[in-house]
């Protein structure tokens, strides 16, 4: 069915179309879209401006591309948070409406790199409580996880079965997280990480870094999470000054 012309761009116009037709239901999540030779006679429009509407579509995550293959819709984030927000993703997880989970890959003390002792301010001999996780939502994995803590601050002997590592820390120690410091980059297909998450060959991953302070202004952990793009959002409050 040919679009309603009015005084706006056509391409603008196609724009509103497809998001009205994936909200109506008419197009699921990760369904192939028409070529573009029938969704361009269908509205009505020439395939020069669909292809204008489905670039900025593609700009703004609503549909994908695989090159060779069509375009689909893309799935709709399922867990958001605010990054001005300091939440653990135990409790974005739970925010979500899902069960949390945790695939143990490895726990170790190791010795820490230069960088590493530059960010807890600790000595080259001491060590650094290393763990790989992959936490899950409902038993499906979202998020690889690689976090450092100082050795210092943790028993030897420690068994990690704390879902929640601000819970273990806050539980084991007497210091209480009450910041970080965050450095978010998109990445694309990632050799070992993307798998373990079954991602699709086009999906991107969010990687967050994040230095976590006490209320003291030490830091206390260093975190590595790669988050499934097609599963989380993040959004921050910006104001004018």
């Amino acid at each position: 069915m040919s679009i309603k012309s009015d005084n706006r761009h056509l391409y603008l116009q196609v724009i509103d179309r497809i998001k009205e037709d994936i909200k109506s239901g008419a197009y699921e999540e990760k369904q192939k879209l028409p070529s573009e030779f029938d969704l361009a006679k269908n509205l009505g429009v020439s395939r020069a401006t669909l292809r204008e509407a489905l670039r900025i579509l593609e700009e703004e995550n609503v549909i994908i591309r695989r090159h060779g293959v069509g375009t689909f819709v893309n799935s709709v984030p399922m867990f958001t948070s605010g990054i001005e927000q300091l939440n653990s993703v135990t409790a974005m997880i739970k925010q979500g409406g899902k069960t949390p989970g945790t695939i143990f890959l490895s726990s170790s003390l190791i010795g820490p790199r230069e960088e590493d002792a530059n960010r807890f301010g600790v000595s080259e001999e001491e060590e650094i409580f290393q763990v790989e996780r992959v936490r899950t939502a409902n038993g499906e994995p979202v998020v690889y996880c690689l976090d450092k803590i100082p050795g210092t601050l943790l028993p030897h002997d420690l068994l990690h079965e704390s879902e929640s590592l601000f819970e273990m820390i806050e539980k084991l120690t007497d210091r209480r997280i009450g910041h970080a410091i965050t450095a978010i980059e998109p990445i694309g297909y990632h050799e070992k990480i993307s798998p373990i998450l079954n991602c699709e060959p086009e999906t991107a991953l969010l990687l967050l870094k994040q230095l976590h302070y006490d209320l003291n202004d030490q830091a206390v952990l260093y975190s590595l999470n790669y988050f499934r793009a097609d599963m989380f959002s993040f959004h921050v409050v910006r104001k004018r000054i």
